[in-house]
Parts: structure tokens; C-alpha cells; sequence
């Protein structure tokens, strides 16, 4: 009969969760005995399955056993919870009798994923100690929260008064901010490359592709090209980053090219990639080129999101051509949102066609929340002034006095003539 050593390593060698599971359960049921490498091996492999029923069973398993309190057991347990269940995942960390950093940590990362930014950071305070892996859970969850200047700042912290040096995915954490803060970020984001290139570390897919979006999103193109052609490997996130960076900064037949390129090379194009082809054509007008992208979303097995649909809508709309611009939204077999009923009213604005318009005016208003909608009902207001409806226009701002509408300060529907 194996010794207990040969089943744990079994285990942890086992071609699939299942199998895992199946030699665990084996060792149960012959009264071999359990020791905590078995256990934790069992709990790493079945945590992919992310069954709650599977992960209780062996919770009540481990209770028998008395391995609760062992630390490393207890925290790859919170572990498994923390992918099926958070409550559950809460309930056990409050029990446990002892954590290490390591506990302290997945329930940070446990808090980011359910949303809750400020619990991650509780955590973060009350930890007794504090590694360069407790800062990367606390930075990463402010960056997958869109709360880009918190993580900027917190970072900041680590490095003077913690005086950490930071790895490669605290870097890429780092540099995903630095993209949406823009010139605020930039400086950090260059500082961040500089590290890397003082540390010899290789410009591999995962830096290389952070890089290029970080200085596409500033609008510093030239810099993201330069970064880009020194990756000795790329995939369709670094081609797609560089795509998107054209696009979003006005240059469409850049955008066009790169993609050619990306075609040529075997690169299978995804979703966001026709995203910023499509919006690439609607900034540079190339409608026919736009129609031929949409169409080939489906050509290469995808299918066409929202997103897709509302460049379709922006680009007919810019080029004045609303009858097909409303024909897409009415066909469409996906529920046309805000968002796109907003870029086709705003060019009719552009156009003076308030007759098109006015057909969905009460169908746009049945979608619109008061408070963050604002801009739409500006809009209408705006096309009925337009078209010499006062009475209408004043009924539109009565009911945003009632409906007590607020408008994001400096944003607008319409686009400026060289859009």
C-alpha cells in the first residue's frame, strides 16, 4: 500500500480536479491518513472546479480532521470559497483562529472582486504586516474599480514610505492607471518604464502590451509604436492596444494599416479590436471601410456587441446618412441603449433633421434616468429650439426642474466640427 506522501503527491500531480477529488476521496474511504499536504493539494486542485457543494463537503471534512486551525489549510480554503462564495468566504475568515499575510491578502482580492473598495481597504489597515503582495492586492483592486488616482496615490506611498521595490505585476497594475489618468499620469508612467529598463527586465507580452496601451491612452503614439516594435512577442491585446490608441486620437487610416498588418500576420482580430476599427471609421468618415469591418465581425466567428453597433450608428450619423443610421437601431437584435439613441439624436442636431428625431423623442425619454442622463434631455431641448418648438422646449426643462435632472459639467451630445 502507498505511504500517505505517495497519495498526497499523487494529488498534486493529478491530470484534473476531478481526478484530485476522486484520489481524495479514495484515501478517505480506504482510512488512509489525511495529513495537510493531501488536504491543501486537494483544496489548489478543486478550487478551479468552483463548486460550493464540493468545497463545503470538504470544509466539514477538515473540521473532523481538526486541520482548521491549521494557517495554511484555513487560507487555501478561503482560497476556494473566495471563487464560489464571498459570503461564505467573510464567514470563514472572521472564524479563523490564526492568519498569516497571505489570508489577509485573497480577502482583499476577495472584496475587490465583489466591488467593495472600501472593505478592501479596511483589510488592508488592519493587517498586522503588510507585503509587497499585500500593496499589489490594495493597488490592483483600486485599478479594477476604475479608481485610478487612489491606486496612483497608494502606490506613490509604497515606494517612499515603504520603500518596496515593485515586481512586474505591481508594475502592470501601475501603468493601467497611468493610461486613464492621462499627462497626470504619464510622468509616473514613464518613471514605471524606466524601472523596468533599469531592472533588465525583458519586454515580454504582459509588459510590452501595458506599455503600449499606457502611452496610447496618453497620446503619446510615437512612444507606444517605439515600445511595440521592440516586443519580440505580441498578441491581439498589444495589436488591438495600438489599433484603439489610433483611433481614439483621430487616426483612422493608421488604424486601418495596423490592422493589415495584424491580418498579414496570422493575428485573429476580437471583439474590442473591431470596436476601435469601427470607431477609427467613424472619425475619419470611411463609411464604406466601416461596413466592410462590421461585416466582418461575423466572418471570424464573433458576435456584434452594443458597442459595435453604436460606431455603426456614429459613423452613418456623422456622414448624414440617418435613414440607415435609424435602420440599424430598428433592426438591431440587441435593446438599443442611451448611449446610441444619444449619437443618432446628436446628429440629426448636426444635420437639422428634427423630423427624424422627433420620432423618438418619447421613446428615448421612457429610458432616460434623471440622474445621469442629463445630457439627453439638453439635447432634445436643444432640437426643439431648433425647429421653433418653444412650448415643447420649456415643457423638456419644467420636467428637468421636476425630475430634478442633473448634467455632468463640460460634457455634451454635440460634436465639434472637425470630429
Amino acid at each position: 500500500m502507498r505511504g500517505f506522501n505517495s497519495w498526497s503527491l499523487a494529488i498534486k500531480d493529478a491530470a484534473s480536479p476531478n481526478k484530485a477529488l476522486i484520489l481524495y476521496t479514495h484515501m478517505q474511504r480506504q482510512s488512509i491518513p489525511l495529513d495537510s499536504y493531501s488536504i491543501l493539494f486537494t483544496l489548489k486542485s478543486c478550487t478551479q472546479l468552483k463548486n460550493i457543494t464540493v468545497i463545503q463537503h470538504l470544509h466539514t471534512h477538515i473540521l473532523k480532521l481538526g486541520f482548521n486551525t491549521h494557517v495554511y489549510v484555513g487560507t487555501s480554503l478561503l482560497n476556494a470559497y473566495a471563487g464560489t462564495s464571498f459570503e461564505a468566504a467573510c464567514h470563514l475568515f472572521d472564524e479563523m483562529p490564526e492568519r498569516n499575510t497571505v489570508t489577509w491578502n485573497t480577502m482583499i482580492t476577495c472584496h475587490s472582486r465583489s466591488k467593495d473598495v472600501e472593505k478592501a481597504r479596511l483589510v488592508f489597515e488592519q493587517m498586522p504586516r503588510r507585503d509587497l503582495a499585500s500593496w499589489s492586492a490594495m493597488i490592483t483592486a483600486y485599478m479594477n474599480n476604475a479608481r485610478w488616482n487612489e491606486g496612483l496615490m497608494l502606490f506613490r506611498e509604497m515606494m517612499v514610505s515603504e520603500k518596496l521595490k515593485p515586481d512586474q505585476l505591481t508594475l502592470g497594475s501601475v501603468l493601467v492607471g497611468c493610461g486613464h489618468v492621462r499627462l497626470a499620469g504619464l510622468v509616473l508612467g514613464e518613471s514605471a518604464h524606466g524601472y523596468s529598463l533599469k531592472n533588465g527586465w525583458e519586454m515580454n507580452v504582459e509588459l510590452g502590451t501595458v506599455l503600449v496601451d499606457m502611452y496610447a491612452k496618453c497620446g503619446f503614439l510615437k512612444y507606444a509604436r517605439v515600445v511595440f516594435d521592440m516586443m519580440q512577442e505580441k498578441n491581439v491585446v498589444s495589436w488591438t492596444a495600438l489599433i484603439c490608441g489610433y483611433a481614439q486620437h483621430g487616426y483612422g487610416e493608421e488604424a486601418l494599416s495596423m490592422f493589415g498588418t495584424m491580418e498579414g500576420m496570422g493575428v485573429r482580430p476580437n471583439e474590442l479590436t473591431f470596436t476601435g476599427l469601427l470607431s477609427a471609421c467613424a472619425q475619419a468618415g470611411l463609411v464604406e471601410e466601416g461596413r466592410r469591418f462590421f461585416g466582418m465581425i461575423k466572418e471570424y466567428g464573433l458576435k456584434p456587441g452594443i458597442q459595435h453597433y453604436g460606431c455603426v450608428v456614429d459613423l452613418l450619423g456623422k456622414a448624414g446618412r440617418l435613414g440607415e443610421a435609424y435602420e440599424i437601431i430598428s433592426t438591431m437584435p440587441l435593446e438599443p441603449n442611451v448611449i446610441l439613441w444619444g449619437s443618432f439624436l446628436s446628429s440629426c442636431k448636426v444635420h437639422k433633421q428634427f423630423k427624424r428625431a422627433e420620432r423618438v423623442f418619447d421613446r428615448v425619454l421612457r429610458m432616460v434616468r434623471p440622474d445621469c442622463n442629463g445630457g439627453i434631455y439638453t439635447l432634445i431641448c436643444d432640437l426643439y429650439v431648433l425647429a421653433d418648438k418653444w412650448d415643447e422646449a420649456e415643457r423638456i426643462r419644467k420636467l428637468m426642474v421636476n425630475q430634478n435632472v442633473r448634467k455632468a459639467r463640460g460634457s455634451s451630445f454635440i460634436r465639434s466640427g472637425t470630429a
